[in-house]
């Protein structure tokens, strides 16, 4: 006599949704279709809301068999992909994946009013812009920004304040993007250019950026900003925290007068 099919157990998050994760709960290919069927059963008498299976490749044999019962795509990865399926009759309200890439630039500004500024190896490569690059996943903006400036120029900073950002629609992968400026002190002076993404890199007059013609009106815009700040005293500071709900760690960024120096 065969044992009975017990369901999977699944991990209830605080939505009252069920995440199944393959590396934790495996199941041999016979005996996964009458296990899933077992425990939407439980599932569905227990009034679970979201489903989720997050496949990691090595089970990748799951993904035909849950698609059939009804789990659609939500996100991928390069090693999993997670599937899921509304269960209540309401309104499915399982916000979307992540849909926003975040990026930095710097200015970074010595102490003789020339601003650190680096040619792309590919792409624009015509334009003399702003050092910076792509934020990591779970990497504080001001810590990517940096990392950015030393990888691409082997300069040392530390931060002085937040300037702007930015928000476009319809860049890389279909996604949103922000892109944050920072101001950078330089706690060093010599340049060397990381040759597999910079192709030009020097420090240039603040009034010969904005008079150049290699330079978009949107990085004259953040040059301007910085300058603007500066004569108004003005600094946009970092304070980070522990969210009190969610036990979480948090920056906030907030604007505040200097006394002029």
């Amino acid at each position: 006599m065969s044992a009975a099919i017990q369901p999977f157990k699944g991990l209830t998050d605080r939505f009252n949704g069920v995440t199944v994760d393959s590396q934790k709960e495996n199941c041999e290919l016979p005996n996964f279709l009458a296990t899933l069927e077992e425990s939407m059963k439980v599932w569905e008498t227990s009034k679970k809301r979201g489903i989720w299976f997050k496949v990691d490749i090595q089970q990748s044999d799951w993904v035909p068999i849950l698609a059939k019962k009804g789990f659609n795509f939500h996100h991928a990865n390069t090693d999993y992909v997670m599937m899921f399926r509304w269960l209540p009759k309401e309104e499915n309200n399982v916000p979307s994946y992540a849909h926003t890439m975040v990026g930095v630039g710097a200015v970074v500004v010595n102490d003789k009013s020339e601003l650190l500024v680096v040619r792309e190896r590919y792409g624009f490569t015509n334009w003399w812009k702003l050092p910076g690059g792509y934020v990591e996943p779970a990497e504080n903006i001001v810590d990517a920004a940096i990392r950015e400036v030393y990888e691409e120029t082997h300069i040392s900073t530390e931060f002085h304040s937040m300037l702007t950002m930015t928000q476009a629609h319809e860049r890389m992968f279909g996604c949103s993007d922000l892109y944050f400026i920072v101001s950078l002190i330089p706690t060093s002076t010599d340049i060397e250019k990381c040759d597999r993404e910079i192709s030009e890199c020097q420090w240039m007059k603040i009034d010969e950026y904005l008079d150049h013609d290699s330079v978009t009106e949107l990085n004259k815009f953040f040059i301007k900003t910085y300058l603007n700040y500066k004569s108004n005293c003005i600094t946009i500071n970092c304070k980070h925290g522990i969210h009190s709900l969610l036990k979480k760690a948090y920056t906030v960024h907030y604007a505040t007068k200097i006394d002029e120096k």
